[in-house]
């Protein structure tokens, strides 16, 4: 007979590997749910013409379910904080299987937009307790691991989801990439309810006065606004690059989602830059990846038509992009230190409320001033923000 030493050496390998194996679900489950989010950006141009909308109508779809995500998700990350966690997230990945199958199936824009309305009110609840979930299931001493793994399947999506869902919709049309989604999402449902232990929520803790007192300093509110500016930049072009690479590069539909692909791998550069510089000084990589990531959105469609300079252009705005978004994540949770669960929850609400004002600005200018004037635009933006930053800077010293 084994002694319980002995036992419990033997289980934790066992233990150890179904956990690991848990959490994989776990990142497996973030990279669809965010790539769900940001994939239609690459399917703009397809579905615009399939449904008999013009790219700027087709694009106030990513509005609506940024600003979904924006009015909706701290409420319903508080409603339902005090679910058990397997059958929050099984629900979660049903509701995007769904969804998914209703947008592959959209007869008009209307159906498409209730088709992205619903999972746009889930994706929030999953971001805000996905990080809690993955430290519950690793355990005590192992929980940072965990977060760090699901994080890397929502910046596998955020990097990757976009062009991944460009080069299916060339091989299979938009509505495969929908297709797709929605059987990703009922396959990793099924293997959630599955292989998921059952994990109570965490306690919440009496503290709502103390969190949201980082709603009444100044300082916080002004890193918010900061994180609003980047994000209506980025996504004023980033929206309609895809586009910009049929129309202005003149770049074949059958190549752009490679091209995003590219976009995107060079992106994981600045991923790195801009985690290993952000804990330094915070706003000093602010004013550094904004300026960056102007100069690569104007050249990038100023000089689309010659091929080695938008090669150029395409690296620098890709660095700069990716950057700033672990950049606006840390800046914004290092100021709200006091209560970092609701400075996270924020900046992501921020950071939505700028994807959906991206995609108004970047259909605006398109109307108005046609697609060559998405540079502009967005660089004039860029500038903002680093205006903004300077002058926090300068109130911080």
């Amino acid at each position: 007979m084994s002694s319980p030493s002995t036992a419990n050496a033997d289980a934790l390998p066992y233990e150890s590997s179904r956990s690991g194996l848990q959490i994989l679900i776990m990142a497996i489950a973030a990279f669809i749910i965010v790539t769900t989010e940001f994939v239609i950006v690459g399917l703009l141009p397809a579905l615009a013409q399939d449904l008999n909308v013009s790219i700027t109508v087709a694009g106030q779809v990513v509005t609506l379910f940024a600003f979904t995500v924006m009015l909706f998700g701290p409420l319903l990350t508080a409603k339902l904080a005090r679910v058990e966690r397997k059958k929050l997230f099984t629900l979660i990945l049903i509701v995007f299987a769904l969804s998914n199958t209703l947008a592959a199936v959209s007869t008009n824009i209307w159906v498409l937009a209730i088709a992205r309305f619903i999972p746009a009110l889930a994706l929030p609840v999953f971001w805000g307790t996905a990080s809690e979930t993955a430290g519950q299931l690793a355990g005590p001493g192992n929980a940072g691991k965990a977060v760090s793994k699901v994080y890397l399947g929502i910046s596998a999506a955020l990097v990757f989801g976009i062009p991944l869902g460009t080069v299916a919709a060339d091989l299979i049309g938009w509505r495969g990439s929908f297709w797709v989604l929605s059987g990703l999402s009922l396959i990793i449902g099924i293997l959630m309810h599955l292989m998921m232990p059952t994990l109570p929520s965490a306690p919440v803790a009496d503290k709502g006065e103390k969190q949201t007192a980082i709603l009444r300093q100044p300082r916080f509110l002004a890193h918010i606004l900061l994180s609003v500016l980047t994000f209506t930049a980025m996504f004023t072009a980033y929206t309609y690059l895809a586009d910009i690479l049929e129309r202005l590069a003149n770049i074949p539909s059958s190549h752009v989602g490679w091209w995003l692909m590219g976009f995107g791998a060079v992106g994981m550069i600045g991923n790195h830059l801009g985690g290993a510089m952000v804990d330094r000084r915070p706003l000093g990589a602010m004013v550094l990846f904004l300026l960056v990531l102007g100069f690569g959105m104007l050249a990038a469609v100023a000089l689309a038509a010659d091929t080695p300079w938008l090669v150029a252009s395409l690296i620098i705005w890709g660095v700069a992009y990716t950057a700033l978004f672990p950049i606006c994540q840390v800046r914004v949770m290092t100021a709200g230190a006091k209560a970092q669960a609701l400075a996270a929850s924020m900046n992501i609400s921020a950071a939505n409320a700028g994807i959906g004002l991206g995609a108004i600005f970047g259909g605006l200018g398109i109307h108005h001033y046609g697609l060559g004037s998405l540079g502009i635009i967005a660089t004039t933006l860029a500038a903002l923000g680093v205006i903004v930053a300077l002058l926090m800077m300068r109130g911080q010293r």
